[in-house]
């Protein structure tokens, strides 16, 4: 029986090849009871995001070439068209590579936390479908806690190595805490909108989105509980803003030195943090100067992300070293699991031979035959039983010098 991984992501795959082979979660029950009906297959799970969709099956015929005909066949796509991008794994592979997917060490941001949750989705998924057995159920639970065994003794992913992200963190060192806090976002693009994810996320007390236009603002502002105002209405409500992050597409700043000092002495100088992420600068210069304002530009945060990137990549190859131990450790479970399959192998025949030699002694004893006669031909019958095979095993062994064979029975039966 053979662990098996086959898939493609973002570094071997372009997304135009990687969108033709998406899953939808609403599929997986569908999708996964035709796996398992492919020749060979016992258990089944399958992980489909935006920058990855990988097939993990533990099977008894490990052809890739079989889960690439059903990939072809299930999303109406030619293999041709995608077995280039394919790669596979096995057994100790395949263990060490949904372990490193886990850590966000196989991902498009080294150490990004949201692939642990979408292979949670996944595992949950393969078990409403009744595509899990004990191996690949085990395999899961292992990964969780592999994962969270890196995520706890390592600094993977401790460090920003966004400028949205660094920004957020960069608010919590400069304010005890960020639920009292009211932060102004100025623009409603990608980068407004992530610093607006992770503020709150992190318990921010409100959010104000300000926009040129106004209907884009408020579409903002709605996913996150807060309220949005026109670009216009800007001078009005600066001063409610403990935190301003800009980032807008304007050749021109939005924010003078003379604004923000108005926004201060309206704050009676309780301080602002602002971080200007916009190329042209959103906020002029000069504004450094004020007294309490801490004004950080894209630049600033470029040197943090860096930095913290490079902590990243020193906490990934500790990663790497506990995601070996753990491997092993997976593999000694299984490595047991097939000897618990021979051990109860042997039981069960030894408990055949136990019942024929006890039936051969109650029909002694029916013949006539005293109770120490039937007891006599009951130890014979289950000695001859138990040890015909093995003798003969071991004769075969001896004529063609199996040596080895020989050495693991003395060993095993702790003959002198």
């Amino acid at each position: 029986m053979t662990l098996l991984a086959l898939g493609l992501n973002h570094t071997t795959a372009p997304v135009a090849v990687r969108e033709r082979l998406a899953f939808p979660g609403d599929r997986a029950t569908e999708v996964l009871r035709t796996l398992l009906r492919l020749p060979g297959v016992q258990e089944a799970a399958l992980l489909s995001t935006c920058n990855r969709t990988e097939v993990y099956c533990r099977t008894e015929h490990p052809d890739p070439k079989l889960l690439v005909n059903w990939l072809a066949e299930t999303q109406q796509i030619e293999p041709e068209d995608f077995e280039p991008y394919l790669y596979v794994h096995t057994d100790a592979a395949t263990i060490r590579h949904l372990f490193r997917v886990a850590c966000g060490l196989d991902s498009m941001v080294l150490g990004e936390p949201q692939i642990l949750g979408q292979i949670k989705d996944a595992y949950q998924a393969a078990r409403q479908a009744g595509a899990l057995g004990k191996i690949l159920s085990r395999l899961f639970q292992h990964t969780f806690s592999a994962a969270k065994k890196v995520r706890t003794d390592t600094a993977i992913g401790a460090s920003p190595i966004s400028v949205a992200f660094a920004a957020v963190r960069l608010a919590q060192q400069i304010f005890d805490g960020l639920g009292e806090q009211t932060a102004l976002l100025i623009g409603a693009g990608e980068t407004i909108e992530l610093t607006a994810r992770h503020l709150h996320q992190q318990g921010i007390g409100r959010i104000i989105v300000a926009n040129r236009t106004f209907d884009k603002a408020h579409a903002l502002a709605a996913q996150f509980g807060g309220y949005a105002i026109a670009l216009r209405e800007l001078p009005a409500h600066l001063h409610e803003g403990d935190i301003v992050v800009s980032s807008t597409a304007s050749q021109l700043p939005i924010l003078g030195k003379g604004a923000i000092e108005r926004a201060v002495k309206k704050r009676r100088h309780k301080p602002i943090f602002m971080v200007d992420l916009a190329v042209p600068r959103d906020i002029e210069p000069e504004v450094e100067t004020l007294d309490d304002v801490y004004l950080y530009t894209v630049d600033d945060l470029q040197d943090i992300v860096e930095e913290n990137r490079q902590a990243r990549r020193e906490a990934a190859l500790e990663a790497e070293e506990i995601i070996d131990m753990e491997v092993e450790h997976f593999l000694a479970w299984l490595r047991a699991q097939g000897a618990g399959d021979t051990i109860r192998a042997l039981r069960r025949q030894a408990e055949d031979h136990k019942q024929a030699a006890l039936e051969r002694a109650r029909r002694a004893l029916q013949r006539g035959a005293s109770p120490e006669e039937a007891l006599e031909l009951l130890a014979h019958t289950l000695t001859q039983k138990l040890l015909h095979t093995p003798s003969v095993q071991l004769k075969q062994a001896g004529s063609h010098e199996r040596h080895d064979l020989i050495a693991a029975a003395r060993e095993l039966f702790k003959l002198t």
